[in-house]
């Protein structure tokens, strides 16, 4: 409110100065005489003021008709103007226009309409580091995988979009199973962007399918350094590359160096039940008894395995039956009921000939987790003991249809492998073994396999035997069971 009255004061005292001023003019008295080519103009004071604000217009108007002339000559020469400024607007708008409408098309699938905005949008724009992008990925989504290549390859001259021209390649490559040229891709990337996350995974999981541990270490050390890897899982998958690396080496050496990288990675992570054995082996090499035994009792308190069972046997390879019992029993006091170590010492029981002692440490384990391994302990029990051969038969025939247990299973793609690996030989998946229950399998019984129960003996005091997942007959049950797992482990602890 008082601004403006401030602007309304200030705006009529001009107009008073003006009027005065036009005032004070015409009353003053005088001439203003002007000379020029022998003439002579005389005007009075107010009409030499007009004249001269004349003439400053006219100057004005003088020099922005030089401005245009100057203005039409650029334009006839090429040079941007104002006029060219407009068409290049125009020019762009209608570029953004079909970019946007090949983002869509891309994203609706119609790969067809993608690529012929992509062009029209190039013509417009000329930033083929924008086009490109979206006819590549529309030509891959059509299939056409060989100008998708072409598109990609024109990406590698701009630095700009190199990396986006790698990446593109690498992905087509792997596709084609061409993992040695995408490993090399996937290395020049991992220069370009060193912090890209997928680009670190995709490399980490080829160096480890070639086997290039050191490599891989490298790559999971740029993960965590880049932050996109929490400590603790680096700290694991670094023992796992670790162990592999110390893996590859003990098959065609041993010496100490080997020796103290097996020891390291089992630090690096204990809970890991190869590098723990390993390590295990390590230590009774150089005659560190006691530092194997910390190792492997450690390694049992988190998972009992039977791996760690035959590397514990293994550090008093002479002992006998009973010592060995004694010995063992330190190892799985903490966890004497777990199905592990109730079927560990049934077996060296047995090894012992006490089959009424291995019947006790069995326990509970047929009714409440019953495998093909506790189910052939019992077996070999009652064989001890004496029962009759259609008995020893009906178990080994109920073990051959049980679950085998816990095994190495991918977390990726469920497969079942023999051994530990670091690298799932079904799914390439890089650290996805864990020792667990494999997935059931539902399988239809075939009609032999009802009938196994009839030819082999039933179970004394116990059900009748379900057979659903196979058709064999007597010597095939025998044969199947001697093979087993675990009777291998009983094997090695004897």
């Amino acid at each position: 409110m008082l601004w403006s009255l401030v602007k309304i004061l200030v705006f009529v005292g001009v107009i008073v100065a003006a009027t005065f001023g036009v005032i004070s003019l015409l009353e003053t008295s005088g001439e203003v005489r002007i000379s020029a080519a022998n003439t002579e103009f005389t005007l009075t004071p107010l009409v030499a003021l007009i004249g001269l604000a004349a003439l400053m217009f006219a100057f004005w108007v003088t020099l922005k008709v030089i401005s245009l002339l100057i203005a039409v000559f650029r334009f006839l020469n090429g040079d941007e103007t104002a006029i060219s400024r407009y068409f290049d607007r125009s020019r762009e708008r209608k570029g953004f226009e079909a970019l946007a409408d090949g983002l869509m098309a891309l994203a609706s699938g119609e790969s067809r309409t993608a690529m012929a905005k992509a062009a029209k949008a190039e013509k417009y724009l000329k930033r083929p580091e924008l086009t490109n992008l979206i006819t590549a990925q529309a030509a891959e989504q059509s299939g056409d995988t060989r100008k998708a290549q072409d598109v990609y390859k024109r990406l590698l001259t701009d630095e700009r979009t190199r990396f986006v021209g790698v990446r593109g390649i690498m992905k087509q490559k792997l596709a084609e199973g061409d993992t040695d040229t995408a490993l090399k891709l996937a290395e020049k990337a991992f220069a370009l962007k060193p912090k890209h996350e997928e680009t670190q995974d995709t490399l980490l999981q080829l160096q480890a399918g070639s086997e290039d541990w050191s490599g891989a270490r490298k790559t999971l050390n740029a993960k965590l350094k880049h932050g996109s890897l929490p400590r603790d899982v680096h700290k694991r998958r670094d023992a796992v590359l670790a162990l592999s690396e110390v893996k590859d080496l003990v098959d065609d050496d041993s010496t100490i160096e080997v020796r103290e990288a097996a020891i390291e990675a089992n630090r690096l992570s204990p809970e890991l039940i190869p590098a723990a054995a390993l390590a295990a082996r390590s230590y009774v090499a150089q005659g560190k008894k006691r530092y194997a035994t910390r190792v492997l009792k450690k390694a049992w308190a988190t998972q009992p395995h039977p791996e760690l069972a035959a590397a514990y046997a293994e550090i008093e390879p002479e002992e006998t039956p009973q010592a060995r019992i004694k010995r063992f029993t330190a190892l799985t006091g903490g966890t004497a009921s777990h199905p592990e170590s109730k079927m560990l010492m049934a077996e060296l029981n047995i090894a012992a000939e006490d089959f009424p002692a291995a019947r006790r440490a069995l326990g509970d384990l047929l009714e409440t987790h019953e495998t093909t391994r506790s189910l052939t302990i019992m077996a070999a029990i009652e064989r001890g003991e004496g029962s009759s051969d259609a008995v020893v038969r009906g178990w080994l025939a109920k073990a051959l249809t049980a679950p085998r247990g816990p095994q190495w299973v991918c977390e990726n793609c469920q497969h079942v492998h023999g051994s530990w690996e670091p690298v799932c030989g079904n799914c390439q998946g890089f650290d996805t073994l864990s020792w667990k229950e494999a997935p059931k399998a539902e399988v239809v019984p075939s009609a032999g396999a009802e009938m196994l129960p009839l030819i082999v003996g039933a179970i004394e005091d116990q059900s009748s035997v379900n057979i659903d997942d196979v058709d064999v007959g007597t010597d095939d049950v025998i044969e199947a069971s001697a093979t087993t797992a675990s009777e291998e482990k009983a094997t090695e602890a004897k």
